[in-house]
């Protein structure tokens, strides 16, 4: 959304009102006289033009890359942004001519839409719905500033959407990544510490490297499988449609059924009455919870699927656990090295701390200083502790 402009406003209404009428000599009302707007109103309501028109061209965009129901919505929104700049353009008058370019965030968001439409371009739009400058603005109606708080929660729905089908992979994808970087600098710091040659702490990253990624690759696999064995295991088969007609009234337990599958037993006694063909409606649907209806797949896409979970794991593990022997490779050594595998480390961990930040739709910021800190602390840590086993060794 449009971005909080510097310049303070000078007139105090909502829409482009007229000034009440100042009385004529006979009492009557003259010409109503509308209020010139100052050279820093002009400048903020261009931006605000510029970025509603960004913004629809992103949902546009979007909406090329979605079918169905999510077309529908992002195009929608793409109206609701047309409906603001008419607005703005209405204010504007005849000095809409020279529109000022869109903010850099609207056209970062404009490039990521066109060549990529993908999750991150959601995230980044809902935190940018999120922080509309309309509710604080005068020129802005409080229908406008409405939408703006309404479209944050339609893009937040439309970006777990998004979040949900990548959920399994890229959890696998983030932690091998953080892992890789994190052990493997842990292990470089450490052995350096601990007074060995070069080539002994570089076979020592390589072998971390090599050990880990299989490590995980092999343990996101079995771990994904496993869970979605469990949901398969747990979801409630068809039985009941085949045996209700055949059983015993008098000893019915397809009661049992419902009742173990956490049914109340009033809600429990009713499915059984429609099962049986006792009710040829749903009298009360709150007690028709259809369990054997097919469970959605959400939750094996918020899983993700095996192989894909091990081979990011293990992709994203390798490429994090080279990061810190880089410079060992490349021939540097002793204090030299460290600092720049630190160093190395650090500007990846800000970038996988931010790509979690935008896709969870907060601060990138906060997120990418958090990784770095757990991550080169945990360095430290054992780089002061590859000192001290030196030092007894030695």
């Amino acid at each position: 959304m449009p971005h909080p402009a510097q310049e303070s406003s000078v007139p105090q209404h909502a829409t482009p009102n007229h000034q009440p009428a100042p009385a004529g000599p006979a009492g009557t009302p003259e010409t109503p006289v509308t209020p010139v707007p100052s050279a820093a109103d002009i400048r903020r309501w261009r931006q605000y033009l510029a970025d509603e028109r960004a913004e629809a061209a992103v949902y546009r965009d979007l909406a090329q890359n979605r079918q169905g129901e999510e077309r529908a919505i992002l195009l929608a929104l793409a109206e609701a942004e047309g409906r603001h700049e008419a607005h703005w353009l209405g204010l504007l008058g005849d000095n809409a001519g020279r529109t000022r370019p869109a903010s850099v965030r609207s056209q970062l968001l404009g490039f990521l839409a066109r060549h990529f439409g993908s999750v991150f371009v959601l995230a980044l739009a809902q935190r940018a719905e999120g922080r509309s400058p309309y509710a604080k603005d005068p020129n802005a109606t409080e229908a406008m500033a409405a939408d703006e708080q309404i479209h944050e929660e339609v893009v937040r729905g439309l970006a777990t959407r998004g979040r949900n089908r990548l959920a399994g992979t890229f959890r696998a994808a983030v932690f091998g990544a953080n892992d890789g970087l994190v052990s493997n600098l842990s292990l470089v710091m450490g052995m350096a510490a601990s007074g060995v040659a070069s080539s002994v702490v570089l076979l020592s990253g390589i072998a971390g490297l090599l050990a880990g990624a299989m490590s995980m690759g092999a343990g996101e696999f079995i771990s994904v499988r496993s869970q979605r064995e469990l949901l398969d295991a747990t979801r409630p088969t068809q039985v009941t449609l085949a045996a209700a007609p055949k059983l015993d009234l008098e000893h019915n337990e397809l009661l049992l059924v419902y009742l173990a599958r956490g049914m109340s037993q009033e809600a429990a006694q009713h499915r059984v009455a429609e099962r049986m063909g006792q009710l040829s409606c749903d009298c009360d649907p709150s007690l028709s919870l259809h369990p054997e209806e097919p469970a959605e797949e959400d939750q094996h896409e918020a899983v993700g699927t095996a192989w894909g979970a091990a081979l990011s794991s293990f992709c994203f593990f390798a490429s994090g656990a080279i990061i810190p022997i880089l410079p060992f490779l490349f021939g540097l050594t002793g204090v030299a090295a460290l600092v720049v595998a630190g160093a190395l480390v650090g500007l990846a961990l800000l970038g996988t701390g931010g790509i979690v930040g935008l896709l969870s739709g907060t601060s990138p910021l906060t997120r990418g200083l958090r990784q770095l800190g757990i991550g080169l602390g945990a360095a430290a840590v054992t780089y002061v502790l590859g000192l001290a086993f030196g030092t007894v060794v030695g």
